[in-house]
């Protein structure tokens, strides 16, 4: 397994989701304190996003999250935007990527359900975690090998 430090572990949060928390405390369980960027105060750029979803190997509407936001109202479901014109639409309204976003240096990741994120800890496997819902995690150590 690859050692990671606190700094090399970033996740993209909203903590008013309760995905993302779960994320959030996950990534606490393994030892880790990630870097925490609260992404609906502090955006990614443009070319953060596009490198965030290169590193998924996700189109940009794989991340678009249309409950609770704008999307509709946009009409974004409609194929007559470009993957730039998307871009341009989420930094405008952060609140339309969907969350969390975790970055390891096993990879980066949409981690919905929470339990996606247990795929690129480099630690594990972990104990058993409970997410706030009562859901028990249990970890069964497999990991992405590292590219």
């Amino acid at each position: 397994m690859i050692a990671a430090t606190m700094a090399d572990i970033t996740i993209y949060h909203n903590p008013a989701c309760g995905t993302s928390r779960n994320v959030l405390a996950l990534l606490r369980h393994a030892g880790f304190e990630p870097r925490v960027i609260e992404y609906l105060q502090t955006p990614p750029t443009k070319q953060q996003l596009r490198e965030l979803l290169a590193a998924m190997d996700l189109p940009v509407r794989a991340i678009l999250r249309e409950k609770g936001t704008p999307y509709a109202e946009l009409d974004l479901g409609n194929p007559k935007w470009s993957d730039e014109q998307l871009l341009d639409f989420i930094g405008q309204h952060p609140i339309l990527m969907n969350r969390p976003i975790v970055v390891t240096p096993l990879g980066t990741r949409l981690c919905r359900p929470s339990e996606e994120v247990l795929e690129i800890l480099p630690v594990g496997p972990l104990p058993p975690f409970t997410k706030s819902d009562g859901e028990q995690v249990v970890d069964h150590g497999r990991r992405r090998t590292p590219r």
